[in-house]
């Protein structure tokens, strides 16, 4: 196998928003750094804001429930723990979500996306062990280029890479090639990763990453090219390293 390293990517508030990385150092047991480190609750989520734990999707504002949000993009400052999001229709707010006031300038500047049918956003939590990640364990997600085309051609026009909010994308692959890797050890860069399962995939990946809007029938395309809506792996990093665009990969076992 010859994969190389295409893009990195963080989501600093759980389904608000996603930026682009040059490179990153991941850490053993630990989500990638930054990446889901807040998410937002809702009216009926199960969650408690003064005692955050971890809890399924279904607790947090997510595409699923609220497409426009696929439309956001965010920018982190790491040393002010501060949050840059844009959105065509909102504009542009910063906030740092550990403030109180900020958290509720953030909920108010992204209502007018919400559904009237649905539940309101209702809180910005953030754990202190471990990112929001969709996973009851701490995992970085992994995606294969090839595969991204792959659904692309099935629908016959141009798809965005950043609907399927991964964090590693590898190139250079067969399609599909990852769907045998679960169970085994993956190096990227000098971080091991080992593999635990597939990501199965929502509609949020229909939504378009620059309108918000549900333009692509992702989910149709998995179904009739793989039977079922599995797309990308979810890894557990096991030896923390550096992991940077165009670093090499490989299955170890």
């Amino acid at each position: 196998m010859t994969a190389t390293v295409a893009a990195l990517w963080r989501h600093p508030i759980k389904s608000h928003g996603r930026e682009a990385l040059e490179a990153v150092t991941l850490q053993a047991g630990q989500t990638l750094p930054w990446d889901r480190a807040w998410a937002v609750t809702h009216e009926d989520s199960h969650i408690d804001p003064a005692a955050p734990a971890w809890g399924p999707s279904q607790n947090f504002m997510i595409g699923t429930r609220t497409p426009g949000l696929a439309g956001i993009w965010a920018r982190l400052d790491e040393d002010s723990a501060t949050v840059t999001l844009t959105h065509d229709e909102l504009g542009e707010i910063t906030v740092a979500p550990d403030d109180r006031a900020d958290a509720a300038r953030l909920l108010d500047w992204v209502a007018p996306l919400c559904p009237a049918n649905r539940s309101r956003p209702a809180a910005v939590i953030r754990l202190p062990d471990r990112g929001v990640t969709d996973t009851d364990y701490p995992s970085v997600s992994v995606m294969n280029m090839a595969s991204h085309r792959a659904v692309a051609d099935r629908l016959g026009s141009t798809l965005e890479p950043e609907r399927w909010r991964g964090n590693i994308w590898l190139d250079g692959l067969a399609p599909w090639a990852e769907e045998g890797w679960i169970g085994q050890r993956l190096r990227i860069g000098t971080a091991e990763l080992t593999i635990r399962e597939p990501v199965v995939r929502c509609l949020h990946t229909a939504a378009n990453p620059r309108t918000g809007q549900r333009d692509a029938d992702t989910l149709g395309a998995l179904d009739a090219l793989r039977g079922e809506r599995h797309f990308g792996l979810y890894a557990e990093v096991t030896t923390g390293g550096r992991i940077a665009l165009g670093d090499s990969a490989e299955v170890l076992e």
